[in-house]
């Protein structure tokens, strides 16, 4: 299990300039986070903070590889990440979140960058994600080729469609 200690940074306790911290995260970041999409991966983050008199500047600069399933045969792909954000942090009356910056309660001392991390890992991944051509489950390229052949062979049949299945069939989308 990984310890997501290191991921809290005491903004407090920093001093004035620049602050740099690397982290090398693998499988177990992602089980010790609960990710619900990637489970598995091997990423190296570069954070770069500059301490502001009056705000937190935070640069991630994350590359490595990610585990997700191909869309089409559902086996496990590396997915290849490259990824800068940047984050701004400042104190405030209350906590809150909107877009990029972040505001701390006065009596907050840390910040936890960890699930920053995986949202920016996540918004990097395409919204399609499949294996190069041939290198899908041989398996199931074959029964998803056999099920489009069975459809389409009972259009060639002459067998009667179903009358809702034709009127979606006339629908077409124009440029």
């Amino acid at each position: 299990m990984c310890s997501l200690e290191s991921l809290k940074i005491d903004l407090r306790g920093l001093s004035d300039g620049e602050t740099v911290r690397e982290y090398d995260l693998d499988d177990a970041y992602f089980e010790a986070i609960e990710a619900p999409e990637v489970k598995r991966g091997n990423l190296h983050v570069r954070l770069v903070v500059r301490k502001n008199p009056s705000f937190f500047e935070l640069d991630f600069h994350t590359e490595g590889t990610v585990i997700v399933a191909c869309d089409k045969c559902l086996d496990d792909m590396r997915q290849p990440i490259c990824t800068d954000n940047r984050l701004m942090v400042k104190y405030g009356a209350e906590h809150s979140e909107e877009d990029d910056l972040v505001t701390l309660a006065e009596t907050e001392d840390t910040l936890d960058v960890a699930w920053y991390v995986y949202e920016f890992v996540v918004l990097d991944i395409p919204i399609k994600h499949v294996h190069q051509p041939g290198e899908c489950n041989p398996a199931m390229i074959h029964a998803l080729e056999e099920h489009s052949a069975t459809r389409s062979s009972d259009e060639d049949e002459g067998k009667p469609i179903d009358p809702r299945w034709e009127a979606l069939g006339k629908i077409r989308l124009e440029d």
